[in-house]
């Protein structure tokens, strides 16, 4: 137990990097979108949590946490909204 909550404060302190959160949000992407919602909440709490990402995204605070759950599924302006106040949108390219 001890290493996961290393782990977890090595992911978070990294994730306040923008262009780290950008390549991990990537990759939880590629491998489907529970995965990505749920990357998309650890990038959220490491960059000032769920109070900041809901104040800053418009968003109330019981939708952020159900749009990030594992079983959300978040509209596309809502996810955007979430994107944006992280500073990151979605970028498409040919592979």
């Amino acid at each position: 137990m001890k290493n996961a909550v290393r782990f977890e404060e090595i992911l978070k302190e990294r994730l306040q990097d923008s262009e780290v959160a950008a390549e991990y949000l990537t990759a939880c992407y590629e491998e489907g979108p529970e995965v990505f919602l749920v990357g998309l909440r650890d990038v959220v709490e490491a960059q000032g949590g769920m109070r900041r990402a809901a104040k800053s995204s418009k968003l109330n605070r019981e939708s952020l946490y159900r749009l990030l759950s594992e079983d959300g599924n978040p509209r596309f302006s809502s996810l955007n909204a979430v994107l944006t106040s992280l500073g990151l949108k979605v970028r498409f390219t040919h592979t």
